[in-house]
C-alpha cells in the first residue's frame, strides 16, 4: 500500500456564466479539485471518474496531468463529457444546473490506496451512486474515507431522495465535512449542534462544517469547538469547498490521523489541539481559493507564507 488518495466522483467541465460576461469553460468538478488540491499540497492523488474521449474529456486529462493526478484506467470511458453550468452572481457566489451521467468504472485493486475521498452527487446519483458504496466498502479494511455531501439540488432531487445514501455514507466515513448549507438543506427543522452529534454518534472520528466567511465548526472528541475564518477579498466561492477539503485531508494525513486503520483510532483519540493544525490548513487553503477566480488549488509553499509566525 502507498500514500496515496483515490478521489471518487466527478470531473467535468464548469460552464461558468457572470453578468456582462461572455461564458466560460473551465474544468471543474469536487472531487476532480479536491484531488488537484491535494496534488498541489504535495500529497499524492488519483481520480477515479466518468468524462469521454471527446476534446473536453482530452482537456480535463490535460488538467490532470498538469497538475500530477493521476487518471485511474477506464474513467474516460463516458459518452460524452459532462457539464456544470455555474451561474456566478455579483456577490461571487456560484449556483448550478447540470448535463451529465454517472457511473463509476472498474477497478481491479484498491490497495495501493491508503485513503479514499468522496463526495457531491457521486454518492447519491445512479447508477454511479451503487458504484461509490462498493468501491468504499472494499477499501474500509486497509484505508480511511472522507466524506463530503456537497448537496447539488438540481440533481440530488428532495432531501427524502437523498438522505438514506447521505447517511449511509457518513455511517461509513471517518471524516466528514458538510457546509452550513448542506445542512439545511436535508435537514430544515433541526438545530445544526444536533445534527452533527447524530452524525458523529453514527461513526465519523472528526465531523466538521463550514459556514462561509463565518468560518467552521468541528466536533471533535464529543465538543463542539469553532475555528475563525480568514478575511481576504473574494473573487469568487468556486471550489471553496473543495480546498477546504483538500486542506484538511492534507492536514489529516501529514499528521498520521489518517491513512491506515491504525490513523483512525488515532483520530478517535485525538484532541481539538491534535487536529487544530489541520483544520488551520484547511482555512488558509479555501482562503487562498476565494481570493482566486476559479477553483484554484494553491501550494503548500502558499500555504506556509499565509501563516502566521506561530504556525496558525
Amino acid at each position: 500500500m502507498t500514500d496515496r488518495t483515490l478521489c471518487v466522483g466527478e470531473a467535468l467541465i464548469d460552464v461558468v456564466v457572470r453578468e456582462g460576461a461572455e461564458p466560460s469553460e473551465h474544468v471543474g468538478g469536487s472531487l476532480f479539485n479536491v484531488a488537484c488540491g491535494l496534488a498541489s499540497l504535495g500529497d499524492p492523488a488519483s481520480i477515479l471518474s466518468w468524462w469521454g474521449r471527446d476534446a473536453r474529456g482530452q482537456r480535463i486529462a490535460g488538467a490532470a496531468a498538469r497538475a500530477g493526478v493521476e487518471v485511474v484506467p477506464g474513467t474516460d470511458s463516458a459518452a460524452d463529457t459532462p457539464l456544470a453550468c455555474a451561474h456566478v452572481d455579483a456577490d461571487g457566489r456560484a449556483s448550478y444546473d447540470f448535463e451529465l451521467t454517472w457511473a463509476v468504472p472498474p477497478v481491479d485493486s484498491l490497495e495501493r490506496y491508503s485513503h479514499l475521498h468522496t463526495g457531491s452527487f457521486a454518492a447519491t446519483l445512479a447508477p454511479g451512486a451503487d458504484g461509490v458504496r462498493d468501491v468504499v466498502a472494499r477499501i474500509r479494511d486497509h484505508a480511511t474515507v472522507s466524506y463530503d455531501p456537497n448537496i447539488r439540488p438540481a440533481l440530488m432531487g428532495t432531501p427524502g431522495d437523498v438522505l438514506p445514501r447521505v447517511t449511509e455514507m457518513i455511517a461509513q466515513s471517518d471524516v466528514v465535512k458538510a457546509s452550513d448549507e448542506d445542512v439545511a438543506w436535508l435537514y430544515p427543522d433541526e438545530r445544526v449542534d444536533e445534527v452533527l452529534r447524530r452524525w458523529a454518534a453514527a461513526g465519523p472520528a472528526l465531523v466538521v462544517l463550514t459556514r462561509g466567511p463565518d468560518g467552521a465548526s468541528v466536533l471533535v472528541a464529543g465538543e463542539l469547538r469553532s475555528v475563525a475564518p480568514r478575511t481576504v477579498e473574494v473573487a469568487d466561492t468556486v471550489g471553496a469547498g473543495d480546498s477546504f477539503m483538500a486542506g484538511l485531508v492534507s492536514g489529516l494525513l501529514d499528521a498520521g490521523y489518517l491513512g491506515s486503520r491504525d490513523a483512525t483510532h488515532r483520530l478517535r483519540s485525538a484532541s481539538w489541539d491534535d487536529v487544530r493544525p489541520a483544520l488551520d490548513r484547511a482555512v488558509i487553503t479555501s482562503a487562498l481559493t476565494v481570493s482566486r477566480a476559479g477553483a484554484y488549488a494553491p501550494s503548500l509553499d502558499e500555504v506556509r507564507a499565509a501563516q502566521d509566525p506561530t504556525g496558525r
